[in-house]
């Protein structure tokens, strides 16, 4: 009997191929009296030695698939490793103290992490405390002679299992060698699922326990269709889903045929199919899938993936690869969206008990206008390259916009005046994913250019049910009426003023959700860029008046999300 694991589907696809574990080892220890002082100290020379070569390689490999920029981060690790007062005080302390390698390598760097952490005026000088952290851990495991997990090596077929992938982990996998993953935690619009999706890579998340269920090596399969893993599978299951997969690339390859295609309903009405970023490395799926826009792009991970602030330079870099690849068609650029489960470690935020509560989003932003003076200006000089449509997230009052707004204009005549030029055509939006925003929707269309809907973060708040936490995933209901109703009620605004109303939300790609968004009226869909083409194929067989009705009866005659379900399936027959 196949061992079989259910989760949450968080990316299509099914993957074949041996578990590589992304697990923390136990780098625990005992402090031991020594008295061969010199074979401590050759064991802690070759421990380095085997930690410099392995992040050689990591940042060769980090260099390849994510650019020389990225890959520095790795120098400053380097730089540590051959720093001679740290080694000097680690082989001091073991001949003095006569103590054990491990302990010696911990005292030593605890003294330098202290005295970094302490300078407080000198940030940069408080990151080096962050890299001794990371080199003493990975000097630790050689030690030990534990595995220390580094996606960036990874060199063969491989489906990683981990309790969470953090976004930097999820940007070292490499496409190539990563199959799929499978995590314990999270759910559809957790980061790990997000990534999954833009990287086109079969993904399973909230399984609870896949990481004490395999162990490094073992075959699996996973089915990111039905969110099953099936563990050690016997030869008739493998093939029967190496038929599967074959099924699933074929599939795929019809809809790669609506590439070029606009997107039409079955009555002739023109959707707007567009794709949801993080980078600019993301523009290979936004043309590969034949996205007519750029309906999101996430600028934190600018942010997130930088030691500092990033300039105003890097940033304008950035925004103007994106718009002149984009050309005429739209690119709405969100500002930097940091808080909630998003951290920069340069930026001293508060401990809070609800932080997807707290101090985040605009509310930074406004808070550290220099740092959103920055972004704007940037995001300004780069709009002579092409047709950009400016963001504000987690506005929850007409305050908000109207102070975010202000810095915006009085930026742009700054620039104006000093010889500048930038473009007359920018329309400025809100993303809605607060509830209050969503019931006052009709005041703010009188004032913004557009409206998108966050539904990510609309229907944890309006549920009262972190996304984050499985055991309330049964609350993440983005067919339950009162999502829907709130859902019309902005698009209803948006059209009442002769303003257009999209969605970037993981909703916007949803199959079940989508008959329902064009029966409510929604312009435009924003979605991983994996999702466009199947999205695009979908609309074809739709028409917008029945779709009408659909959503009508959804909203006015269900109760509950099930029976909005049932009511779609009834509809798709």
């Amino acid at each position: 009997m196949v061992d079989v694991l259910k989760g949450i589907a968080a990316s299509d696809g099914i993957a074949i191929a041996k578990t590589y574990m992304l697990i923390e080892p136990d780098l625990t220890f005992t402090k031991k009296s020594v008295e061969d002082s010199e074979s401590e100290i050759q064991r802690i020379t070759d421990a380095l030695a085997k930690a410099k070569e392995e992040l050689s390689l990591i940042r060769e490999n980090a260099a390849k698939s994510l650019g020389e920029e990225e890959a520095q981060v790795f120098d400053a690790h380097l730089m540590v490793l051959s720093d001679p007062d740290l080694i000097g005080t680690v082989e001091s302390n073991i001949k003095d103290n006569k103590v054990n390698a491990e302990s010696a390598l911990q005292e030593a760097t605890d003294t330098f992490i202290s005295i970094f952490e302490g300078m407080e005026d000198n940030p940069y000088m408080q990151e080096r405390a962050a890299d001794i952290k990371d080199v003493r851990k990975r000097v630790l495991a050689h030690l030990l002679g534990v595995k220390l997990p580094s996606p960036s090596t990874i060199d063969e077929e491989v489906i990683v299992i981990a309790h969470d992938l953090t976004p930097s982990d999820t940007a070292q996998l490499n496409r190539k060698y990563v199959k799929a993953f499978v995590t314990d935690i999270g759910g559809r619009t957790s980061h790990s699922a997000i990534m999954a999706r833009s990287l086109e890579i079969p993904a399973i998340v909230g399984s609870k326990d896949i990481t004490s269920r395999v162990v490094d090596g073992d075959e699996i399969i996973v089915d990111g269709l039905e969110g099953q893993v099936f563990i050690k599978p016997d030869a008739d299951t493998i093939n029967t889903y190496s038929v599967k997969a074959e099924e699933f690339e074929n599939q795929k390859a019809e809809w790669e045929k609506l590439k070029e295609e606009d997107t039409v309903t079955a009555d002739g009405k023109h959707i707007e199919l567009a794709a949801n970023i993080g980078t600019p490395k993301d523009l290979d799926g936004v043309h590969n899938n034949g996205a007519e826009a750029v309906g999101l792009y996430r600028t934190e991970f600018l942010y997130m993936d930088s030691s500092d602030f990033p300039t105003e330079d890097d940033q304008y870099t950035a925004y103007k690869t994106v718009l002149e690849s984009m050309g005429e068609k739209p690119v709405v650029v969100r500002t930097m969206d940091i808080g909630g489960d998003k951290e920069l470690p340069y930026l001293d935020l508060p401990h809070e008990m609800n932080p997807f509560l707290g101090y985040r989003a605009i509310r930074i932003s406004l808070n550290e206008s220099d740092m959103f003076r920055t972004q704007l200006r940037a995001l300004l000089r780069a709009s002579v390259h092409g047709n950009l449509r400016i963001m504000f997230p987690m506005i929850a009052t007409l305050g908000e916009f109207r102070e975010a707004k202000a810095i915006l204009l009085e930026e742009k005549e700054n620039l104006i005046k000093d010889g500048v030029e930038v473009s007359d055509s920018i329309q400025v939006g809100i993303m809605i994913e607060i509830p209050a925003a969503a019931v006052i929707a009709d005041k703010f269309a009188k004032e913004v250019d557009f409206f998108s809907i966050g539904t990510n973060d609309l229907i944890q708040y309006t549920m009262a049910a972190d996304r984050m936490n499985e055991r309330v995933s049964y609350l993440y209901q983005p067919y339950n009426p009162s999502i829907l109703r709130l859902i019309k009620n902005v698009i209803d605004s948006a059209h009442k003023e002769g303003k257009w109303a999209g969605m970037c939300g993981e909703m916007a790609g949803d199959q079940t959700a989508v008959p329902l968004l064009l029966g409510l009226g929604l312009d435009e869909f924003s979605m991983s860029a994996s999702s466009v083409l199947k999205t695009r194929s979908l609309m074809k067989t739709l028409d917008s008046t029945k779709m009408a009705e659909l959503a009508d009866r959804a909203i006015n005659e269900c109760d509950t999300a099930e029976e909005v379900v049932g009511l779609v399936e009834e509809y798709l027959k």
